[in-house]
């Protein structure tokens, strides 16, 4: 009888662009604007079980730059990873989908990114690097605050 392995496996599966859309919603006119525009960058990360061992990793950014209140382009972009993790402890599973898988895809999507903006007729905005672990430790104690917080009743 051949006895199971239980050595922690995680593999990459696949890492591919899952959405990504670009809008010029002002153009052409806002782009005779000799303003330098403000840029807003927005980061996400989320994981979803999709099968036993396997997960789907996203991190997602919008990036979207103004001038005065008009925007110049919105680029929203989702980069996912499909990773197989077996036989890891349940507390360290939160730690691999949030810290590891996010440094493998963050670059793809960083390059992806550049590129639409870039195709866009854009200088590329290149998102600077990202600590996820330092992410993933500040979520980690906002909702440990937030389960202690007693919910508010407003009358």
């Amino acid at each position: 009888m051949a006895e199971a392995n239980l050595d922690p496996v995680f593999q990459i599966q696949r890492v591919y662009l899952k959405d990504v859309s670009l809008e010029q919603p002002n153009s052409p006119d806002i782009l005779l604007n000799q303003e330098q525009p403000g840029v807003d960058i927005q980061l996400g990360v989320g994981a979803t079980p999709v099968a036993e061992g396997m997960f789907e990793v996203t991190v997602t950014a919008t990036v979207h730059t103004k001038i005065a209140d008009k925007t110049v382009f919105l680029v929203e972009a989702k980069q996912a990873g499909i990773f197989e993790i077996r036989n890891v402890q349940t507390d360290q599973l939160g730690a691999i989908l949030g810290i590891a898988c996010p440094q493998i895809v963050y670059p793809y999507l960083r390059s992806n990114v550049a590129d639409v903006i870039q195709r866009g007729g854009f200088p590329p905005v290149h998102m600077a690097e990202i600590n996820f672990q330092a992410m993933y430790e500040q979520q980690q104690t906002e909702a440990a605050a937030a389960a202690q917080t007693p919910p508010q009743i407003i009358v």
